[in-house]
């Protein structure tokens, strides 16, 4: 099994991410819905967009992954402050293995043996050795750190940092700092490229304040270029809170055939299609709102994306409306609003062989 970890931010989708397609069918995947402001986690079948197990007792889970196999569900549990391991065919809760902090989302190494998780409080980047079921090492960092994904040679861990507004890279051979770049704004979710040998190429990272977003070039560790969002469609974010808060997206995640790139926005309401390598724009999905009388829209605020297999379906978290919106990437349009729990953010895709 291989896990596409998708941002939004993927997973966790991402995440994106770094994504390796496997051949599978559509029935052979499920895709994990993480709800923020409950105390369960929602898991959908792509072949028919129903809901066919809840995972119950993790208060504000955060990130989802997966072990290689697709036995183990890891989870991170911002009540407890613990990676919660659970039973995939059961949804059972084996083992919750205490953390240095309150975690936000989490990445899966390569070869499944470490669980990599961002802590927000008070900072740093735990690495979990899911063999011995116990927290081995935390990677000091200089501010809370939110989202984090391995790349696509899983070589390198990559984390963000909101307050402190930097992304961070550590070697996982050496499980430290390779690098690390400033931005004018805090890191949000990002995506991660793979080039054709398999190495990463670029990330794209969603800004604090930034309708749109960076571009780093992994080799040089330098940001090359900005892509901004149109200017159409707009009117949402600012009745929800968002775009005063310095959210107008958050959400990135690249198809698993390394064909298109998606990108959440709250001030559109909805989802922007850039093609790959060019980043040319292909056009926009749009996202549920609602309308009641005497006041401005309310949109669905996306906030994570994650994909089937084969391509054909994104997948976006409606924080407003407790639902996952269904989109085929073919037409760009939505094909099935599938209701979950309070708040569903992050999101990841598990393949079973």
């Amino acid at each position: 099994m291989t896990s596409y970890r998708m941002n939004g931010c993927s997973t966790c989708l991402g995440l994106l991410l770094a994504l390796v397609a496997l051949p599978a069918s559509a029935g052979t995947a499920r895709v994990y819905v993480t709800n923020s402001a409950g105390d369960n986690v929602h898991v959908i079948d792509p072949a028919t967009n129903k809901v066919v197990q809840v995972i119950k007792g993790i208060e504000a889970a955060h990130g989802v992954g997966f072990s290689p196999d697709g036995k183990r569900v890891y989870l991170s549990n911002e009540a407890d402050a613990t990676l919660d391991v659970v039973e995939q065919s059961t949804g059972r809760i084996l083992k919750k293995i205490a953390l240095s902090g309150r975690p936000n989302n989490l990445a899966v190494t390569k070869d499944g043996k470490r669980v990599v998780v961002a802590i927000t409080e008070p900072g740093g980047l735990d690495i979990v050795d899911v063999t011995a079921q116990k927290l081995s090492k935390t990677v000091p960092m200089n501010s809370r750190m939110h989202n984090t994904y391995v790349t696509p040679d899983g070589r390198y861990a990559v984390s963000g940092s909101v307050r402190g507004k930097f992304l961070n890279v550590v070697d996982l051979a050496t499980e430290q700092t390779a690098w690390e770049i400033p931005f004018d704004g805090g890191v949000r979710p990002m995506a991660i490229e793979a080039k054709p040998d398999g190495s990463t190429g670029r990330i794209f990272a969603q800004l604090s304040n930034l309708h749109g977003f960076a571009v780093v070039d992994f080799d040089t560790h330098k940001e090359v270029m900005r892509i901004k969002f149109p200017d159409e469609p707009n009117g949402y974010g600012a009745v929800e809170g968002r775009v005063g808060a310095g959210v107008p997206s958050h959400g990135i995640g690249i198809a698993p055939d390394g064909k298109t790139l998606w990108a959440n926005s709250h001030v559109a309401n909805g989802v922007f299609v850039y093609a790959l390598p060019d980043l040319k724009l292909l056009g926009h999905a749009a996202l549920p709102d609602l309308r009641l009388p005497g006041r401005e829209p309310i949109g669905a605020i996306p906030d994570w994306l994650t994909f089937s297999p084969d391509s054909k379906t994104v997948y976006v978290g409606n924080s407003t409306f407790n639902s996952v919106t269904a989109i085929d990437v073919a037409t760009r349009k939505a094909v099935a609003t599938i209701p979950v729990g309070q708040v569903p953010k992050r999101m990841n895709t598990l393949v079973m062989r």
